[in-house]
């Protein structure tokens, strides 16, 4: 057991119950910059680890009743499409170590443009909240294909850099359902969708032999109760503040990593 890599995952893990942001966002880049772990390892261990964490944080929610299903099913159908042909496009044309220096770029670019959008996520709402009650017919037609094609990016993006399933999905979910998704209903529909994601990407990564399950166990001995903790603490904390504080984080941290 190593502590420091404890603590790691229960801060990590505490974040993404409050928060449904935390599991690539932000234990990635620290297994890149904090534990020198190679970038295809850190990404392949981190998909296991923000899959087995978010699971406990569902059941607690879907307790709750929070969580939108239909809501769900439709991100889905767009994120494992595009995870699965993207996990295809890897086994066929492997990273190698000359591209090593590239997924770390893509990384950090991930990083930061997460950050970017938890920082607009605000503007975004009222935007599509104005767009909702505006024009509410051409919206509803809208908003399943809209919906269906976010959950394309975000399985592009997820598989590749593991970073994004939760902050640009609840910033996607903000825009697109801004009457129908409260912020606990939010994080927790946001939560729910990333499982999946998370265990198609790793999947993949686990048959290229990227996931180091040391560094897992370490992981998980953390931030599996954290994230319990945490998500039973969501609906009674301010989370527009903890969104805003992490954003600027993830953002100084894209930076170092870039």
């Amino acid at each position: 057991m190593d502590p420091l890599l404890v603590v790691a995952g229960a801060a990590t893990g505490l974040l993404v119950g409050l928060t449904g942001v935390g599991g690539g966002a932000l234990m990635t880049p620290l297994l890149l910059l904090v534990f020198g772990v190679a970038p295809l390892a850190a990404v392949g261990t981190d998909l296991w680890f923000a899959a087995i964490t978010k699971t406990f944080a569902t059941r607690v929610h879907h307790g709750h009743g929070l969580i939108d299903w239909s809501v769900v099913r439709r991100l889905w159908l767009g994120s494992l499409t595009a995870s699965a042909l993207t996990v295809g496009f890897m086994k066929l044309y492997p990273v190698d170590q000359n591209a090593v220096g590239l997924l770390k770029g893509a990384i950090a670019v991930a990083v930061v443009i997460t950050a970017l959008g938890m920082l607009l996520q605000k503007p975004l709402h009222a935007l599509g909240r104005k767009f909702r009650t505006g024009n509410s017919a051409r919206f509803k037609v809208l908003q399943g294909p809209l919906t269906i094609l976010a959950g394309a990016i975000l399985g592009l993006l997820v598989t590749l850099t593991s970073v994004g399933a939760g902050a640009l999905g609840a910033v996607f979910l903000s825009y697109l359902y801004p009457l129908r998704l409260t912020p606990p209903r939010l994080i927790a529909t946001d939560i729910a969708h990333a499982i999946p994601l998370a265990v198609f990407a790793g999947a993949g990564h686990l048959l290229i032999g990227n996931v180091d399950f040391g560094l897992l166990g370490n992981l998980l001995a953390g931030s599996v109760p954290a994230v319990i903790v945490g998500a039973m603490l969501s609906s009674r904390l301010p989370h527009a503040l903890l969104r805003m504080l992490l954003a600027v984080v993830l953002m100084a941290i894209g930076v170092k990593l870039w």
